[in-house]
């Protein structure tokens, strides 16, 4: 079952036209948000990211959509599955059919999809650069549109060479985010990440880490310009995203990663999903 503007209906019942918007332009944004153990997990800082990007697109935004009312919308799919510890909820919201470029109507429908997940984490993960293309900086680069060819090309290229996970690169060869997330590097005390300036998507758990990070006096974090060589020469490496939260990265190549600071951080991310 999925919820279109409100409607709980079967996958088979959703109809989209020929004039879609997010079809034929990539004209939607979406927000991907864990649910465990009937709590929405970061749901403030996914609902504010969410309206800064309906803006930023200059989409209209319906009065109803408010923190409350898209947060029961969310709890009402999901109590049409089977009950799971966990969840993956994908929320798009996309311009009105209609228009070439330019729309006929700035206003939205939205469309949210409920998927039960368990992850577990695996012994080694492995990444690589994907070179193909960039991923240009700039500010409507950190915005979660629904326009996703590079990551859908870095995640094939993965599959076809044995990776788990990717490294986008930007036009100044500076790296940018994975392909399912945002990187941190780890170099002594000192914890590094893209700055948003390199064309990094604003990541919810990306945020937590870096007030984490913040509070803790024995580590420095850093948003900052990262090249690759300084993956080789890191100690430890992660990735972070809304579902799994953080994954630890073993391999880059021929280096291999310890994970002490990384766990570290885990049980404190952990905590705050916990108690908040």
């Amino acid at each position: 079952m999925i919820n279109f503007n409100g409607e709980i209906i079967s996958e088979n019942e959703l109809q989209l036209s020929n004039e879609n918007r997010a079809f034929k332009y990539g004209d939607a944004i979406f927000e991907t948000i864990k649910v465990s153990k009937g709590k929405v997990v970061f749901f403030e800082d996914h609902y504010f990211r969410l309206m800064a990007s309906m803006r930023m697109l200059r989409m209209k935004i319906p009065m109803k959509f408010t923190l409350e009312f898209l947060q029961e919308e969310i709890i009402k799919t999901i109590e049409n599955f089977e009950r799971a510890n966990t969840y993956r909820v994908r929320l798009t919201v996309y311009r009105k059919d209609g228009g070439l470029y330019n729309p006929k109507s700035n206003e939205v429908d939205y469309l949210i999809e409920v998927k039960e997940f368990e992850y577990v984490e695996k012994s080694t993960y492995k990444i690589d650069l994907f070179k193909d293309f960039y991923n240009y900086s700039g500010l409507l680069s950190t915005v979660k549109t629904s326009n996703r060819m590079i990551n859908t090309l870095s995640a094939i290229f993965a599959d076809e060479n044995d990776l788990d996970n990717c490294i986008l690169l930007n036009e100044k060869k500076g790296v940018v985010e994975a392909t399912n997330g945002n990187i941190f590097i780890v170099k002594n005390n000192i914890i590094k990440t893209p700055a948003l300036t390199e064309g990094c998507i604003k990541g919810i758990v990306r945020k937590k880490i870096i007030e984490i990070v913040e509070k803790h006096p024995e580590y420095t974090i850093e948003e900052t310009t990262i090249s690759p060589f300084e993956i080789q020469k890191a100690d430890e490496v992660f990735i972070t995203n809304a579902i799994v939260g953080i994954q630890s990265v073993t391999n880059y190549r021929k280096k291999e990663f310890t994970s002490e600071i990384t766990n570290k951080l885990k049980s404190n991310l952990n905590l705050i999903v916990v108690t908040s």
